[in-house]
């Protein structure tokens, strides 16, 4: 069973690393945010539209190993059409998830990083997209590194 879930997993991440989903500059981008990861090479810029409180539409380019890449196309399909407060939560469950391995709450497909927390050296690419998205929300000009992160 294990096995399998595993497997299924690691589809969801190939997948999402292969045909990224959003994956262009937003045009009418009301926030955006640079995201860097020095020890992997990841480099994102995240876009947002955002309607007061509610993403609108979400988009990223940029370049960077499978498991950030993915982590920044499932994290576009997961927030659009939400509001920063619930971004938030989800990010708090995301980070919890990946440095733990602890699926708190329903993170929906984003429980395909649950294993991520087994290599210390891939929990920075997975996160990179989560902090680039609360800096943008914070409306924060400055790039985001992990670098600084102890995650």
């Amino acid at each position: 069973m294990f096995d399998d879930l595993s497997d299924l997993y690691q589809q969801v991440i190939l997948d999402h690393c292969k045909k990224p989903r959003n994956f262009h500059e937003l045009s009418g981008a009301t926030r955006s945010a640079q995201g860097h990861n020095p020890l992997c090479g990841d480099q994102l810029k995240l876009f947002l539209a955002m309607d007061g409180e509610v993403i609108k539409d979400i988009s990223f380019v940029g370049s960077g190993c499978c498991i950030s890449k993915a982590s920044a196309s499932l994290l576009t399909e997961a927030v659009k059409g939400k509001t920063r407060a619930e971004v938030q939560k989800i990010f708090e469950q995301v980070h919890e998830m990946v440095t733990t391995g602890r699926v708190v709450g329903d993170v929906g497909k984003l429980a395909v990083f649950a294993g991520v927390h087994k290599f210390p050296a891939r929990v920075k690419c997975a996160i990179l997209a989560w902090h680039a998205v609360m800096a943008a929300l914070q409306g924060e000009g400055q790039p985001v590194s992990t670098e600084n992160d102890e995650t």
